[in-house]
């Protein structure tokens, strides 16, 4: 390669770098820079909007950012491991608890899973948590206390929990056949920084401010949640201002409103691909509940985007067997839609 084509290159490789690390930013301001073109009020008002909701939430922010860190710097996050030993479904209720309450990030669930799978524990359980794990923790939970309310936070963190024994109990039965061995495809192994976790967990060190290293990976922790929170938030909230100015309330109300099974059904399937990240989902939902959206289908979409979004869908495809991969799907959706469908009858009822 001559020196003409690598100086050529290195432009269009640091802009790809750069979009890679900063899209999320990159995408709230642009979104933003065309909106001062094309409509400088709602630009200014979007702005106002976003930056408002930023400071409102900030107190449940900083909070969950803290819970996030302390997990990361005590080794908290090691007490997984534990879940995973008894009869099958005391692993399958543990399991789904430890999925509702875990702090593990979707980068971290994948290779967990595959190492509990390739370690021969019981499918139902290793299903319990993965479909628990990405609906609720409590960064989580904070969160949709702070944005939405605490009494929908408790409901999405019963929902988690339902979802996981829910799936987990279904795939303890089919697996009774023996329709369900070998889970895992051809190649795929135990590696992974999860597998560590469960192969030797390592004891909790509550009193971390003691050790230099994990005070320092407190840090690092903290800062990196907090670049992840913070980008994910100002997009949503941006998009949360621009669906409240041009998405007309009584559009929401016929689709998504009201107490019957169709709007639950609707949310459960568009939660799907319009399902942007857990943290974003939350003020979105907020803004449409707000403009008449059923509380049963809000919960139904929180449920199933989280676990069936398209990022968290290509790992599994990747990591398990086409009919795995088809039974997650099916438990997701038609879990989400009964969890939804329960919430709205409890919200009726105790209106």
């Amino acid at each position: 390669m001559t020196d003409t084509t690598l100086s050529a290159a290195r432009p269009w490789a640091a802009l790809k770098s750069l979009w890679h690390g900063q899209r999320v930013w990159l995408a709230s301001a642009a979104i933003l820079a065309l909106l001062a073109v094309l409509d400088s009020d709602q630009a200014a008002e979007s702005l106002g909007f976003t930056l408002g909701s930023l400071a409102d939430t900030a107190p449940f922010l900083v909070l969950s950012i803290g819970i996030a860190a302390w997990a990361g710097a005590t080794g908290a996050d090691n007490l997984i491991a534990r879940a995973f030993t008894g009869s099958p479904l005391a692993m399958i209720a543990l399991a789904a608890l430890a999925g509702g309450i875990s702090p593990f990030c979707s980068c971290g669930v994948i290779p967990l899973i595959a190492a509990l799978l390739a370690m021969g524990v019981p499918l139902s359980a290793v299903m319990a948590f993965w479909l628990a794990s990405p609906v609720m923790d409590p960064s989580m939970f904070v969160l949709t206390a702070g944005v939405l309310d605490v009494e929908f936070a408790v409901a999405k963190t019963l929902a988690a929990i339902g979802l996981g024994v829910f799936g987990g109990v279904a795939v303890h039965l089919l697996a009774k056949g023996g329709a369900l061995a070998e889970p895992l495809r051809d190649g795929v192994g135990n590696g992974g920084c999860g597998g560590a976790k469960l192969r030797a967990p390592k004891p909790v060190v509550w009193r971390f401010w003691a050790e230099p290293e994990r005070r320092a990976k407190f840090g690092r922790e903290a800062w990196k949640t907090t670049l992840f929170l913070a980008q994910w938030l100002t997009l949503a909230f941006l998009l949360e201002s621009l669906m409240l100015a041009w998405i007309p309330a009584e559009t929401v109300t016929a689709l998504l409103g009201g107490s019957g099974v169709g709007p639950i059904a609707v949310a459960t399937l568009v939660g799907v691909p319009a399902y942007l990240n857990g943290y974003a989902a939350l003020p979105l939902v907020g803004g449409l509940i707000a403009q008449g959206m059923a509380p049963g289908a809000g919960l139904a979409f929180l449920v199933a985007g989280g676990v069936t979004s398209l990022p968290a869908a290509i790992a599994v495809w990747a990591l398990v067997r086409p009919h795995v991969f088809g039974l997650y799907v099916l438990l997701s959706l038609s879990g989400a839609f009964a969890t939804g469908l329960l919430f709205q009858l409890w919200s009726l009822a105790s209106v």
